[in-house]
């Protein structure tokens, strides 16, 4: 019996977590990936000896890994030592204010009572009740099924849970939602900030995100040895299962006969025949031309303001003093809505909010490490990576505000002998073609834009889409998801194909010989 052959094209997690599902199935599966390592937006940069994530930083929704490897026939515990964070993150606006948020909601809820008062810590507990009925009422028909409509929400949905579905407030923003929780505006700041884990703003997203603050009760967990072990560890299985996995090996074209995907041509030349591809990239990239003429049909192009947002990156080993670094820290602006009104205007802000990643620090609040350290600090900045590219002197004055705001805070560096590496959205959007460095696909701006990412199918038969990009969103458990709903949906379409075969008439030809 013929074994399918399916080529995927991109090696992030979206494609990763596709090639484990379909070889487990027993297909014979090869990923063409055209940087040096697998992992997509899950990497690492080199900063002397040291290694550095440079990708996403927080694992959430561990659940989605375990069924994964469970579905091959593995242990996540058996492939990647995961360490269960008691302190979320810290978050400061001044040397004298200063919030930690706990994997404990009672904890949190006292932190915030002695931070902003009792009336505050009742609205935080009454948020987090609202934000888990919002992931319960979401976790199935939405983030575990493929793409929908508001309509086929509803379908997916048991009658009895309908009223469930009222508490997500797709009509209403992140930020006006929250103002029915919280007054104080620093709270309303850092839950916030849940938009920009998809790339947008809270004035613009709805309030359907606040369900990211349960995802976080559920656990975040810390990567021993940084979050590209994640990458080496689905490789690893992968690979176990059979899949071949071939680094610098850039896609030119997707090939199409009959209408259906029927293989790749690579840079160079050669060719890879295949029964289905499945492309793991942003689907800007197809609409764009970058895969062939012809791969431009299988998707809708979006214009480029509906982009999520891009960053500024800065690495270095450092000596930190002063105010005490979590793994992860927010530094605050002042003013949240003149932040964003900047970067809806495509500039980069005046007074931005850091985020700073201290990858050396652990799970809890211990003692700092001792001498340098290794560190990443990023802002938000518009998608500019492509023709109107940000100018040199206004991201220099965007790297002067930044440690100007931590050390406002009280935090003070002493960078080691290593320079700085700084990553722009220009160099994103070379990393990422046609993105325009956008670094989550389309942004999330009002109620219409969770049911407009593509989904596992394209436009084009034997063609299948996952990434970041797709349903259901930016993330690195997400981009597993949308690895496993495309595989689903290609081994769905494989069993029909086999079926329809099977039973199709068998006619004589002229040369004796029979076709299906």
């Amino acid at each position: 019996m013929h074994t399918e052959r399916i080529a995927i094209v991109g090696a992030g997690i979206g494609g990763l977590a596709a090639a484990i599902e379909l070889a487990a199935s027993g297909l014979d599966v090869s990923v063409f990936e055209r940087a040096a390592a697998p992992g997509g937006k899950l990497r690492e940069v080199p900063l002397g000896a040291a290694r550095l994530d440079a990708g996403p930083t927080v694992l959430t929704m561990r659940w989605v890994f375990d069924a994964l490897f469970e579905r091959a026939g593995a242990r996540l515990d058996d492939a990647l030592p995961l360490q269960a964070a008691g302190l979320l993150a810290r978050h400061a606006w001044s040397p004298g204010e200063r919030l930690d948020l706990h994997a404990d909601i009672a904890r949190s809820a006292d932190a915030i009572g002695r931070f902003a008062g009792a009336a505050e810590a009742r609205g935080y507990l009454d948020f987090c009740a609202r934000s888990q009925r919002v992931y319960r009422a979401l976790e199935q028909p939405f983030l575990r099924a493929g793409r929908t409509t508001p309509w086929g929400l509803f379908a997916r949905t048991p009658c009895r849970d309908w009223p469930a579905l009222a508490s997500i407030s797709p009509f209403t923003t992140l930020w006006r939602a929250l103002g029915q929780h919280f007054r104080d505006p620093r709270l309303r700041q850092l839950f916030g900030r849940y938009a920009t884990y998809c790339g947008s703003s809270p004035f613009d997203a709805p309030a359907t995100l606040m369900l990211v603050a349960h995802v976080e009760q559920q656990g975040v967990w810390l990567v021993d040895g940084g979050m590209q072990r994640l990458a080496d560890a689905l490789t690893a299985l992968a690979r176990r299962l059979g899949v071949r996995l071939r680094c610098g090996a850039e896609v030119e074209a997707i090939e199409f006969a009959q209408g259906r995907a029927t293989g790749l041509r690579l840079a160079g030349g050669e060719r890879i025949e295949a029964d289905a591809v499945l492309f793991n990239g942003d689907v800007a990239a197809l609409a764009a031309g970058r895969l062939g003429e012809a791969a431009r049909a299988a998707v809708a192009a979006a214009p480029a303001a509906q982009r999520s947002l891009s960053a500024i990156t800065w690495h270095l080993v450092a000596t930190a003093r002063g105010l005490p670094l979590l793994r992860h820290t927010v530094f605050f602006s002042a003013n949240y809505a003149a932040e964003f009104a900047d970067l809806r205007a495509g500039r980069l802000p005046a007074a931005p909010t850091v985020y700073v990643c201290a990858q050396d620090r652990g799970a809890d609040d211990g003692p700092p490490p001792d001498g340098l350290e290794r560190l990443m600090c990023l802002v938000n900045a518009p998608a500019r990576g492509a023709g109107r590219a940000l100018a040199d002197e206004e991201i220099a004055r965007c790297e002067t505000q930044t440690f100007q705001a931590l050390a406002r805070c009280g935090l003070r560096l002493s960078p080691g002998p290593q320079p700085t590496l700084r990553t722009t959205p220009s160099d994103f959007a070379h990393r990422f073609p046609a993105t325009g460095g956008a670094l989550y696909g389309p942004a999330s701006q009002g109620w219409r834009s969770a049911f407009t990412r593509c989904g596992a199918r394209s436009r084009i038969p034997g063609l299948y889409l996952a990434g970041g990009s797709t349903h259901p969103g930016p993330g690195v458990p997400m981009a597993a998801l949308s690895g496993h709903l495309a595989a689903a949906s290609l081994l769905q379409d494989l069993a029909r194909r086999r079926a329809s075969i099977a039973t199709w008439p068998r006619a004589a030809t002229p040369g004796g010989t029979s076709m299906p």
